[in-house]
């Protein structure tokens, strides 16, 4: 049987609906996986706030903390690189200060990616205002982009 008589067979003579199921595949996989890296992320970023907000500043601001922070800083900079910098440690901080219940983290940290957090934690100053950006985040499943557009529209 010759390569032409296979496809009268019923074989298909290309392969785009195999290479448009494969890319669907990988696209499907590769979501899964930055939303799984994005949810240890960002629970490992409030831990981290939340260890250093009761163990070295111990709820408050204090100056000598804020010492042991920027040392705490450079030293996880130096061995895991700028996203443990000392401005990001404050970033933590910060989330950990602003969403200080653990159950509210967990439901976050599923749907909504690190950067969103932080947008909402730099632009929203009230609690109210927080909880409103990120139900309409959740709800309308805003990129960043459209979340911060959504923001500057306000």
């Amino acid at each position: 049987m010759s390569h032409n008589d296979k496809r009268e067979l019923g074989k298909p003579s290309n392969n785009s609906l195999l290479l448009e199921d494969l890319c669907q595949m990988i696209e499907a996989t590769r979501s899964a996986v930055a939303s799984t890296i994005n949810a240890g992320l960002t629970t490992l970023y409030w831990n981290i706030g939340k260890r250093i907000r009761e163990e070295v500043l111990r709820g408050e601001r204090a100056e000598y903390g804020q010492e042991i922070v920027a040392s705490l800083g450079r030293e996880l900079a130096a061995d895991y690189g700028n996203g443990f910098s000392v401005k990001n440690l404050h970033r933590m901080i910060q989330f950990a200060e602003v969403f200080p219940d653990e159950e509210i983290v967990a439901a976050l940290r599923r749907q909504l990616s690190w950067m969103h957090n932080l947008l909402i934690m730099s632009r929203c100053k009230q609690p109210e205002e927080r909880v409103f950006y990120l139900h309409m985040c959740l709800r309308e499943r805003w990129t960043k982009r459209e979340a911060k557009g959504a923001y500057n529209a306000s």
